[in-house]
């Protein structure tokens, strides 16, 4: 029992003169919580692993192993080194099959990643975005699984429309190796978009399509010289010399770090527009294609008048 005349204090209350205010727990217990949920986690996530207790799509989707494993160590890059900002996610609708359609750029293919984790880890719905990849993606020995175990599959009309008539978010990059293989001189200066099959997978579906503009993924590895002979000798679409690799060796695959921005466009609605007998009209597909292709240039344009620096 307290005794009498003593004041006691209320929570959050200054405490009486000459008595000293309870201590704030250390450091390490307040986020003692984060880590035993973190470990808890880990444990469930072990648990499911050993039971078979997680799905996986017929594409080979894990999204247990892509959420807990895959995505986890691009964070700090994303965060930290590339200092990420997200606009028009409100543009990406929450549910239903939709088609996100992005410049492509930077030597590796970075800016496919720090997207899909974007929608991931900043749209309210947090969606996973299930990519379209090139041949050579499926052809690597290591890459192969794990891009598969990660949402992607090949950039063909069939699996996109598959893809979007069961309500997912597809992600295209048109300009391919084209794009991720231009010299630094051509910087943000769109390549050819192919012809069309994207829109054609949206028609067909009816989804959404819409323009992602990112600036940024440039400056990440400037490719200076492409050593075309070479790249043709070892299978690949090019293989390029930047100002780092190969002279720092595999300190040269380390990306500078510019400042990033990726901004989701207002969407263009293809469902009025005739759907399957749609994608058949080229003259519709290519003016489409061309829409979507200008709108994502113009917004790059704009978004580099906006940045102040390369790098902050």
């Amino acid at each position: 029992m307290a005794e009498l005349g003593k004041v006691i204090p209320l929570h959050g209350d200054t405490p009486p003169v000459g008595e000293s205010a309870p201590l704030a727990p250390p450091v390490a217990e307040r986020d003692g919580g984060d880590w035993e949920r973190k470990l808890a986690g880990g444990l469930a996530f072990l648990r499911r692993r050993v039971t078979g207790d997680y799905e996986v799509d017929d594409f080979g989707f894990d999204a247990d192993l892509t959420d807990r494993v895959l995505l986890p160590p691009l964070r700090p890059l994303y965060d930290k080194w590339f200092r990420v900002e997200t606009r028009g996610l409100d543009n990406v609708p929450d549910t239903g099959g939709a088609l996100v359609v992005a410049n492509h750029s930077g030597t590796i293919p970075i800016d496919a990643l720090m997207t899909s984790l974007a929608l991931l880890d900043h749209h309210p719905a947090h969606r996973h975005l299930r990519m379209l990849a090139a041949d050579l993606v499926f052809s690597l020995p290591v890459v192969a699984p794990l891009a598969r175990k990660a949402g992607k599959t090949l950039a063909c009309n069939a699996d996109a429309e598959r893809l979007l008539s069961g309500g997912e978010l597809v992600g295209v990059w048109p300009e391919g190796f084209k794009g991720i293989g231009k010299p630094f001189s051509e910087r943000y200066k769109l390549q050819r978009f192919g012809r069309g099959g994207f829109v054609a997978a949206a028609l067909r579906t009816g989804a959404p399509i819409i323009p992602c503009s990112i600036v940024g993924a440039e400056e990440t590895y400037p490719m200076l010289a492409n050593v075309k002979t070479l790249a043709r000798l070892l299978g690949l679409p090019y293989l390029p010399i930047t100002p780092t690799f190969p002279l720092l060796g595999l300190g040269g695959l380390v990306p500078l770090p510019s400042k990033w921005i990726i901004e989701f466009g207002e969407p263009i609605e293809t469902a009025s527009l005739g759907g399957a007998a749609a994608a058949e009209d080229p003259m519709l597909v290519f003016n489409l294609t061309d829409q979507v292709r200008e709108t994502i240039q113009s917004t790059l344009y704009t978004l580099l008048m906006q940045r102040r620096s390369i790098f902050f």
